[in-house]
C-alpha cells in the first residue's frame, strides 16, 4: 500500500522534506550500459573532447564536500536562504569539472563543455525554430546579467542574439519582467534562470523569451509571477521550481495552469520518488530526467533513466491529485502519476550555461543538469511545435481541459524514445516498487520517455 505523506498546507510544513539521494538498489543495467552507477565506473564524456571521467559517489552538496565526504561527480547548486514550509526550491545540479585545494570542486571553465545547441537539435531532428512564438520563464529573485549572458551564449554557438537598439534584424526579443519587484539577487536562482533561458533558446532559437522574476521564492510569489506570465501572450511557460514533496490543499492551486492559451511545463525534481508539486498538477506537462549519450553528429548512442551517481529523476504517484482521464489505461493507480515525458538531466551529460553571477566565487561556463534542464528544453520543443501548428492552422498546445496532455498521451508511442532501463532502484521510494522502475510503455520514472526524432512535427500533427 502506498504511503500517504502527512497533510499540510501552503503555509505549513511540506510533506516531502529536503533530502539527499539515498541509493537503495543500484541499477546494474545502468552501470553496464552507460558507465554510471553507485560504484566507481567510467562513462563517455558529455563534451566535445577529452577522456572519460570517473564517477565515484552519489551527488552531494558543497557542504558535503567540505565536510570530508567522498568527491562527487556533481553537486547540488546552493539554494536560497528561504527554504522549508511555504518556499520553493530549484532542482539544479552542476557537473564537477575538477578540484582545487583538495576539497573545493571546480564548477566552471573558460570554454563550454556539454551538449551544444546544434547537437541537441540534431538529436531531435527539429524542423521548427519557435519563430513567432513566445516562451515565458518563471524564476525567483533578480538575475542582473541575464541579457548579457544570453548574448554571450548566443554568440558562442552561432544563434540569433537578443535584439537591441543596435541590433534590429536577425535577432529575437528577450525581456525581463519584474512585476512585483525583487528582493535582491540570489546566485543559485540566477544560475537557474541562466540555464532556463539559454536552454529554451538552444531548442527554439527564434522564439521570443520573457524572463518573469518573482519577488522571492515563496510559493505565493512564484504563483503571482506565473499568473503574470499568462497575460504576456506566451504560448508556453517554463518552470524549474517547486516543493520537495506535496501538501494538503495543493489541488486548489492547480487552476494556475488550467490555461486556455498556454501550457505550463514543470520539472519533476532531482531526488527520485516522490517528486514534488506543482509537477503533480494534472494541467502541467511534467518532465523527468535521463542520462543521454550522443555521438559527435548528434545521433543517440544510448539513453537510460537518470540515476544514481549524480541524482535521480523525480517521479511517482501523487498523494492528493486524482488520476486524470488522460492517464486511464496506462496508470493503474487512482492518483496522478509523474512525469509525463523526460529529457536529458544528468549533469555529467549536461548542457553548457554561461553565468556571470556565479556561485561560490566561480563564474563563466558551467555544465549543468537536473530536471531543471528538461523543463526549458521541453518548453522550447513545444514552441517549435506550436510554430508548426500555427502554420497548419491548428490551435496551440494548452493546459485547459488537458488538451496538450490528451494529445501527447494519444500520440503513437514511436514519437518518443521509450526508456526501459536505468532506474532499477528504490530511491526515496514511498510507493510500491513498481512505481520506481522504468519499464516498457508509460512508467512513473520517465513517463512516455524522451522526445523522439521529429518530435515537433509529431506534436504539430496531433489532433
Amino acid at each position: 500500500m502506498r504511503e500517504r505523506r502527512p497533510s499540510t498546507s501552503l503555509g505549513g510544513r511540506l510533506s516531502g522534506r529536503r533530502r539527499r539521494v539515498a541509493v537503495v538498489v543500484a541499477s546494474v543495467a545502468l552501470a553496464a550500459s552507460a558507465g554510471v552507477g553507485g560504484a566507481t565506473a567510467t562513462t563517455k564524456p558529455a563534451g566535445n573532447d577529452g577522456p572519460p571521467r570517473v564517477l565515484t559517489s552519489p551527488g552531494g552538496t558543497l557542504s558535503d564536500v567540505r565536510s570530508g565526504q567522498a568527491r562527487p561527480a556533481a553537486v547540488a547548486v546552493p539554494q536560497a536562504a528561504h527554504t522549508g514550509s511555504g518556499w520553493t526550491t530549484h532542482p539544479l545540479m552542476a557537473s564537477v569539472q575538477g578540484w582545487k585545494s583538495g576539497t573545493t570542486p571546480q564548477l566552471t571553465r573558460t570554454t563550454p563543455t556539454g551538449y551544444t545547441p546544434a547537437r541537441l537539435r540534431a538529436s531531435l531532428h527539429l524542423t521548427g525554430t519557435g519563430k513567432g512564438q513566445t516562451v515565458a520563464v518563471v524564476n525567483a529573485f533578480d538575475n542582473p546579467y541575464a541579457a548579457q549572458d544570453l548574448t554571450t551564449y548566443s554568440k558562442q554557438f552561432g544563434l540569433p542574439v537578443p535584439c537591441t537598439k543596435q541590433v534590429k534584424s536577425g535577432c529575437f526579443t528577450f525581456t525581463v519582467a519584474k512585476p512585483y519587484g525583487v528582493a535582491g539577487a540570489d546566485p543559485g536562482w540566477a544560475l537557474e534562470s541562466s540555464l532556463d533561458v539559454q536552454t529554451v533558446h538552444a531548442l527554439a532559437p527564434e522564439a521570443n523569451i520573457v524572463l518573469v522574476e518573482a519577488r522571492d521564492n515563496a510559493f505565493t510569489s512564484m504563483f503571482q509571477a506565473l499568473d503574470y506570465a499568462t497575460g504576456l501572450g506566451a504560448g508556453v511557460i517554463s518552470n524549474s521550481w517547486g516543493a520537495d514533496g506535496e501538501f494538503d490543499g495543493e489541488t486548489g492551486a492547480d487552476r494556475h495552469c488550467a490555461l486556455a492559451s498556454a501550457l505550463c511545463v514543470f520539472s519533476a525534481g532531482d531526488n527520485g520518488n516522490p517528486g514534488g508539486y506543482p509537477s503533480y498538477n494534472p494541467y502541467v506537462l511534467s518532465v523527468g530526467g535521463t542520462t543521454l549519450g550522443l555521438t559527435q553528429d548528434g545521433e543517440v548512442d544510448f539513453e537510460v533513466a537518470w540515476c544514481c551517481s549524480t541524482g535521480a529523476t523525480g517521479g511517482g504517484v501523487s498523494a492528493y491529485e486524482p488520476r486524470p482521464a488522460y492517464q486511464d489505461g496506462v496508470n493503474p493507480d487512482e492518483h496522478r502519476g509523474i512525469p509525463d515525458v523526460s529529457f536529458n538531466a544528468d549533469p555529467y551529460t549536461g548542457v553548457p550555461v554561461y553565468d556571470t553571477a556565479g556561485v561560490n566565487g566561480q563564474n563563466g561556463w558551467f555544465q549543468l543538469g537536473g530536471t531543471s534542464a528538461g523543463a526549458p528544453a521541453w518548453a522550447g520543443i513545444v514552441a517549435a511545435a506550436d510554430q508548426l501548428r500555427a502554420k497548419a492552422k491548428r490551435p496551440p498546445l494548452t493546459g485547459a481541459n488537458f488538451q496538450a496532455q490528451k494529445l501527447i498521451y494519444s500520440m503513437p508511442h514511436t514519437a518518443f524514445r521509450d526508456i526501459t532501463r536505468g532506474a532499477g532502484n528504490l530511491i526515496q521510494c514511498t510507493g510500491e516498487v513498481r512505481t520506481c522502475r522504468a519499464k516498457s510503455g508509460y512508467d512513473t520514472v520517465t513517463g512516455w520517455g524522451s522526445p523522439g526524432s521529429g518530435i515537433d512535427v509529431a506534436l504539430a500533427a496531433a489532433r
